[in-house]
């Protein structure tokens, strides 16, 4: 028997995410709701073409293979459309072989404030509003960026890539450098509260529960030895020593672990994206996130580095 809702790791995610959905928002924005409607109905069997978030999610939902008794992972789909418009979305998931079955649909409201109704772990959209809102209420949500995406079919690896200040943490120690643009305080803060433990932040539930999945596949592996691993978690963070010590010291209060940690200390994350190739990295400044193509990136909009003037990559923490 299936794991119910609140055992489950659930990521909600909405159209926008999931697949390309240029065409259509152009004419609902040209040409209104009547001529959206029309123009769903006319391409009701015209299959939606793959989004950003639809490698990540294709290989998310992998996990329940791997683990059929349970199937202890889910996705459910939050979506602006009315149920009439949202038909194409449905057929779209079933002709992409995505087992989608849970769906909610707003007629053009935003979905955030159901996000505990589903116990979802996490939220993606392209919409801006919807992900404000949602980081704001206090709910995991991230901003899908418009990126070229390659899906390799034979690849079923899901490497999933985070930043730590602001998305894995809160921004604490963010707000320590903004205040005193000075990277020598920062590292002094941070070490003499080496042994404290970071507050969680809007992304911490998301990374425990995926950190757990890795427990479970290091255990299926020596049950199986044919058995092949599908997570691979990383942390690429601008922190370096010695700051690095209260990060790790709050992972392991976490309990959890992962594959790879960069400190990087100045160097360009997009130098370390493009070699790992993650089917999704999620950061808080957009700073990071820019002049990166075929890398599925998603903006998290928490704390103090998204209400001040970005500041220089080489020494964000």
């Amino acid at each position: 028997m299936s794991y119910p809702i609140e055992r489950k790791l659930v990521i909600a995610i909405a159209s926008s995410a999931l697949f390309d959905l240029s065409e259509s928002d152009k004419i609902y924005r040209e040409k209104g709701v009547e001529e959206y409607r029309k123009f769903q109905e006319a391409n009701l069997d015209n299959t939606l073409r793959k989004g950003v978030a639809f490698p990540f999610i294709r290989r998310f939902l992998n996990l329940n293979n791997a683990f059929p008794d349970q199937e202890p992972v889910e996705v459910v789909l939050l979506s602006r459309n009315s149920p009439e418009t949202g038909m194409r979305v449905f057929r779209s998931i079933r002709k992409h072989g995505l087992k989608i079955s849970r769906a909610a649909f707003f007629s053009g409201r935003s979905p955030f404030e159901y996000l505990p109704g589903f116990n979802a772990s996490l939220f993606l959209s392209a919409n801006p509003e919807d992900v404000t809102n949602a980081i704001g209420a206090g709910f995991p949500a991230g901003k899908v960026l418009d990126t070229k995406i390659l899906d390799d079919d034979n690849d079923n690896e899901l490497r999933i890539a985070f930043d730590f200040d602001g998305v894995l943490a809160d921004d604490a120690a963010e707000i320590i450098y903004k205040t005193t643009n000075d990277l020598d305080k920062f590292h002094e803060s941070e070490t003499q509260l080496s042994l404290v433990p970071h507050n969680p932040g809007p992304l911490q539930d998301l990374f425990r529960k995926i950190s757990f999945f890795q427990k479970l596949e290091s255990k299926k592996i020596n049950e199986e030895k044919r058995y092949k691993r599908i997570l691979k978690i990383s942390i690429i963070t601008a922190r370096s020593a010695p700051s690095h010590e209260r990060m790790v010291n709050t992972l392991k209060s976490w309990g959890v672990s992962v594959d790879e940690v960069f400190f990087l200390g100045g160097i360009e994350k997009k130098r370390i994206l493009e070699i790992m190739k993650p089917h999704m990295y999620f950061d808080d400044q957009t700073i990071h996130l820019e002049h990166m193509d075929q890398i599925p990136l998603v903006h998290i909009p928490f704390g103090i580095a998204n209400k001040a003037l970005p500041i220089d990559p080489a020494t964000t923490p």
